[in-house]
C-alpha cells in the first residue's frame, strides 16, 4: 500500500472496535503481570482473549514473527520474543499488542513498570507517556507529521533521553503497517499535512541513553546500543479537526494498576 488509504467514518468505527479489544487484551495482561511470571505466559493468556472476542492476534504470523504480543523487558526496545524469562521487581515490561477483527486492525502499546523501579527507569516511562500525549495532541487535521515527531523529540531530549530513529509509527487499519511513516523525531512544519480519514499509530520509543540500537540475529528483537532501559507507548489515533480522535485507550490498564496497589 504505497498511498495513503482514507478512512470512512464507518471504518473508523471498526478500527476503535479493533483497538478497544487490543486495550481490554493489555489490561488482562495488567492482571497478571508481576514478579515470578514468565512473558511467555502473558503471551498465551493475550492469544486467547482476542481469539475468545472473535478476533486474530495480528502480530501472530506477521512476517513470520511466532508470537501473539511483542514483550520487550528493560533494554529491549520492540518486537521481543515472549519466552520462559521470569519477570523481576524493578523490571520494565514493554508489551505491544495488535487485533484483526471484522478485518480492521488495531494497535497500541503500554510499558509497565514492576514493583518499585529505579528513579531514572520512573522517569524514562512519565516523559515517554508524556511524549505521546504531546504528540497525539498534533495530531490533528492542518499540522504535518514533523509536527508529532518534534513533540516527542523535543520533549524526549530536554530530558536527555535518547529518540529511536531507527523504527517508527506508522498508518494503520486496513493493513497492520500503512503509510505514512510516523517517526518520533522531526522538524515543525515540515512533513505530510495530517488530512481527516488518516488512521495513524504513534509510538514513542526512548532510551534512557543513547538513540542508537542493535537488531537480533532472531531477525527482530530491538535492543539499546547501551543496554540501558527503553519505554514504548502507543496510541491508534483518527485525524480529527480541532482534536485527535484516540482510538485505543490506557484507562481500562491503570484502572487495574490502581486496583492492584
Amino acid at each position: 500500500m504505497s498511498k495513503i488509504y482514507y478512512k470512512s467514518l464507518e471504518e473508523i468505527e471498526l478500527i476503535r472496535e479493533s483497538s478497544l479489544l487490543v486495550s481490554k487484551t493489555l489490561a488482562e495482561v495488567a492482571k497478571v503481570i508481576q514478579p515470578g511470571v514468565t512473558t511467555k505466559k502473558l503471551d498465551q493468556l493475550a492469544e486467547t482473549f482476542i481469539k475468545d472476542h472473535g478476533a486474530i492476534p495480528a502480530f501472530l504470523n506477521y512476517n513470520g514473527f511466532p508470537y501473539s504480543l511483542c514483550i520487550s523487558p528493560n533494554e529491549q526496545v520492540v518486537h521481543g520474543f515472549p519466552s520462559d524469562y521470569v519477570i523481576q521487581e524493578g523490571d520494565l515490561i514493554s508489551v505491544d499488542c495488535g487485533v484483526i477483527k471484522n478485518n480492521y486492525f488495531g494497535d497500541s502499546a503500554y510499558t509497565f513498570s514492576i514493583g518499585e523501579v529505579s528513579a531514572e527507569k520512573k522517569k524514562l516511562v512519565e516523559v515517554t507517556q508524556e511524549c505521546l500525549r504531546l504528540a497525539v495532541e498534533k495530531a490533528v487535521v492542518g499540522s504535518r507529521i514533523g509536527d508529532i515527531g518534534f513533540a516527542v523529540q523535543d520533549l524526549a531530549e530536554k530530558n536527555g533521553f535518547g529518540v529511536v530513529r531507527e523504527l517508527v509509527g506508522h498508518g494503520v487499519g486496513v493493513k497492520l503497517h500503512e503509510k505514512p511513516e510516523v517517526p518520533n523525531y522531526g522538524k515543525r512544519g515540515s512533513g505530510i499535512k495530517l488530512e481527516e480519514g488518516m488512521v495513524i499509530a504513534i509510538e514513542p520509543m526512548i532510551n534512557a541513553g543513547t538513540a542508537g540500537v542493535k537488531f537480533w540475529s532472531d531477525g527482530w528483537t530491538v535492543t539499546s546500543n547501551d543496554n540501558r532501559p527503553s519505554a514504548h507507548f502507543e496510541h491508534t489515533v483518527a485525524v480529527k479537526k480541532g482534536k485527535a480522535d484516540v482510538l485505543s485507550t490506557f484507562s481500562l490498564i491503570e484502572e487495574v494498576l490502581i486496583e492492584k496497589k
